[in-house]
């Protein structure tokens, strides 16, 4: 080859990784769209809880206290449980991360049909069990599959959780007055959209060629040896507890706050009346939760430990607020739920970012699924117990209100 030859362009190896540097963007894009698509009809059905059981449900009341028996922590249950087992079960399966997103996009689907049209308990029911399962499953599978990608993915995941919450609890809050059937049906474009996140502008997978050598290692034997792969996973377990019960336990007490207080939240001197009450602290729990889990570029927590016993102390706040009525602002508890939504969201993605960067490459992918089990345990055992919170406090008398 002459020394004026050109240089053929096409060179594979090179340009492939040229690509991969130059468009990181499309992955962080996807990844930030498939974390506001998987928890988004999560959040919807938390934030109409209120509203379903009312519609479709005589409670029995405290009039003297402005609350009904039935929890919204019934609701909760169904939206957590069927999402527990798959966080449970998938870590476990072959890995096999195109099915489990079309499943996922087909249950998101069907579980807005369901409570749209849904008129009876049984029926809602059942379209908050797959918006459940297609949460578990989806938040499990997009966590594994970030190992095959640079690990800014997961913040960005994170902060696409944050925003389903935030878009999820505002749209469903303000497109509630034109009627529930509409309002669902219109929020069908959520599972499209997952879909052309993950099929079309997700790019393949970018880690170096080391990186994805031992993801494929992984996967392999997983399909090819799957009682060693389970044995060996199960054993890694107890190396994760650090990261999982700090994560588990501060789920637990903020959902505790959430389903067993909130909707006995009942200030007389604002302009909201009760069930908008609900619908608006959920939106600023929201809020704080998007804040805080875009923030672990900015600065990063190690010691989750830390969040949670912030959260104890909310919740210690709370439950005495609901019981005594001594705080005399609505606007007092509105920055409360601010900060206890940051203090939740900030544990969530300080959680995963640590395990991007300290656990072994072959153990990563599922350990980033294992550990999304524990935040599901956590939330199952604070709405069975918000359940019985609610109801004992629902029944004491009504105290002198400062307000």
């Amino acid at each position: 080859m002459s020394e004026n030859q050109p240089v053929n362009p096409v060179v594979p190896v090179k340009t492939s990784r040229e690509e991969k540097e130059k468009k990181p963007w499309r992955a962080l894009i996807s990844y930030w769209v498939l974390g506001l698509c998987n928890n988004y009809g999560y959040v919807v059905m938390l934030t109409a809880a209120n509203d379903l059981i009312g519609e479709t449900e005589e409670r029995k009341k405290n009039v003297e206290r402005n609350c009904s028996y039935m929890s919204t922590g019934a609701i909760l249950l169904a939206d957590i449980i069927p999402s527990l087992l798959a966080k449970l079960i998938a870590p476990f399966l072959p890995f096999f991360v195109k099915v489990r997103i079309a499943l996922c996009v087909g249950l998101c689907a069907a579980s807005f049909i369901l409570v749209a049209c849904g008129e009876n308990m049984p029926t809602l029911i059942t379209g908050i069990v797959a918006t459940s399962m297609s949460s578990g499953l989806g938040e499990v599978t997009c966590l594994q599959y970030s190992s095959f990608f640079d690990k800014n993915v997961v913040s960005a995941w994170s902060s696409g959780t944050g925003g389903a919450g935030v878009i999820g609890a505002l749209s469903y809050s303000i497109l509630q007055y034109i009627g529930r059937k509409t309002t669902l049906f219109i929020m069908l474009i959520i599972p499209g959209l997952m879909s052309v996140a993950f099929f079309i502008i997700l790019p393949k997978p970018q880690a170096d060629e080391e990186k994805l050598d031992v993801q494929r290692q992984v996967n392999t034997e997983e399909i090819e040896r799957p009682k060693e792969s389970m044995k060996k996973k199960i054993r890694y377990v107890p190396s994760l507890f650090k990261y999982m019960i700090p994560f588990g336990l501060v789920y637990f007490l903020e959902y505790f706050i959430n389903q067993g207080t909130f909707e006995l939240i009942n200030f007389t001197n604002t302009f909201l009346d009760p069930s908008d009450q609900y619908r608006w602290l959920q939106v600023v729990y929201q809020a704080g939760v998007l804040i805080s889990r875009s923030s672990v570029n900015l600065f990063h927590i190690k010691h989750i430990w830390i969040f949670a016993v912030l959260q104890a102390i909310n919740v210690v706040i709370f439950t005495t607020e609901v019981i005594f009525y001594y705080c005399p602002s609505f606007w007092i508890i509105v920055t409360l739920t601010l900060w206890e939504g940051l203090l939740g969201g900030a544990a969530y993605v300080n959680t995963y970012y640590r395990i991007s960067y300290e656990v072994p490459e072959e153990n990563k992918q599922f350990s980033m699924a294992i550990t999304s089990f524990s935040d599901s345990i956590g939330i199952t055992l604070a709405g069975i117990t918000a359940i019985y919170a609610h109801n004992a406090i629902c029944s004491l008398p009504p105290p002198k209100m400062p307000y």
